[in-house]
């Protein structure tokens, strides 16, 4: 990796093209982040969600949701937040909503839902779940959407401390073929970023691009997504010290444009 750090300048990503890998509000809104920093951002979805294989207990469960049944409702992935809205999900004032990280939450005020709770510093389920039951001493309804490869963590940790939890598979997490002129771009290193935003992501990216040049810049946007990726072999560069979008623009912004010294050299 030849990319070293820089003072940054007023746009310090200026002349960047770094892959956004999540499409609708979320994405939209991180392209805005980039080009307010510069860059060029590309916008290439490389996961999206796949219906549940129960949608009976789903839709029931956003009935019950609508209608207030639920003190709290969790969302542990930006992708929820994809399913809930897609459903146009109602969520009542009654109900809170409580977003395992910066990234969760931005995606649920992008469309329109209040979030109440973030963890404070562990962005996990398990923190999530901790800070719920010192903030919730008494039993409450809650209910928590999940994929169908998450861990019960934050479920199991609720009903030991009480709470009378509906625990539901609100999605499959399912791989999005990328263009060929995007996996051209990223093989030539004309894509001199990649943004990993999650596990799930992170294993998209090593099996859609198997050929990634060196001087491409893989950032992750927190220390537990940097450890899901190099899990799936990636090479990380650099690792956002908060879970949150501006954390990762950030840390990508201290870096030189890769080729950037091969192109003023005479």
């Amino acid at each position: 990796m030849t990319s070293t750090p820089e003072t940054k300048h007023e746009k310090p990503l200026t002349g960047w093209r770094v892959l956004v890998p999540r499409g609708g509000p979320w994405g939209d809104g991180v392209a805005a982040s980039l080009r307010s920093q510069g860059a060029v951002p590309v916008v290439a979805p490389l996961i999206n969600f796949g219906p549940t294989n129960d949608q009976a207990a789903l839709d029931d469960a956003l009935e019950k949701l609508a209608a207030g049944e639920f003190d709290w409702l969790t969302v542990t992935s930006a992708t929820t937040v994809d399913v809930l809205y897609a459903h146009r999900a109602v969520v009542p004032k009654s109900t809170k909503i409580a977003a395992v990280g910066e990234t969760t939450a931005a995606a649920l005020q992008a469309v329109g839902y209040e979030v109440a709770l973030v963890p404070e510093t562990d962005n996990s389920a398990a923190g999530m779940a901790e800070q719920l039951i010192a903030l919730e001493p008494q039993p409450r309804r809650i209910l928590t959407l999940r994929s169908e490869i998450a861990k019960p963590v934050l479920t199991r940790s609720l009903i030991a401390a009480g709470h009378e939890v509906s625990s539901v598979v609100a999605y499959r997490t399912v791989g999005v073929p990328v263009t060929d002129r995007i996996r051209r771009d990223v093989d030539s290193g004309r894509i001199n970023a990649i943004l990993i935003t999650s596990g799930s992501v992170a294993r998209q990216v090593r099996e859609q691009f198997p050929d990634i040049p060196d001087d491409t810049l893989l950032a992750a946007i927190g220390p537990r997504t940097a450890k899901d990726a190099r899990k799936a072999g990636l090479p990380i560069t650099v690792v956002a010290d908060k879970q949150t979008v501006d954390a990762l623009i950030d840390a990508v912004s201290h870096f030189t444009l890769p080729h950037a010294a091969d192109e003023f050299a005479p």
